[in-house]
């Protein structure tokens, strides 16, 4: 099992959060948790089973203007 974290600011959220909510319906990813800071950035986490779907979803997620991951084993 591992997780992946998910970054971004408020801006791109609003930009892209439709973009990233339908990247991630193409996974088999299960969202943990999901923060909205003071500064209206996002962090999210997302559970996911293996590493090559892990590397496939990050990169997916780095694709997106703003959004930045990383990932570590549960």
């Amino acid at each position: 099992m591992w997780r992946v974290n998910i970054y971004c600011s408020g801006d791109a959220w609003k930009q892209f959060g439709a973009d990233f909510k339908a990247m991630t319906q193409s996974h088999q990813a299960e969202l943990i948790t999901s923060q909205k800071t003071p500064d209206d950035s996002r962090i999210m986490a997302y559970k996911l089973e293996g590493i090559d779907e892990v590397e496939t979803f990050q990169e997916d997620c780095n694709k997106i203007p703003g959004f930045t991951s990383d990932f570590e084993a549960l």
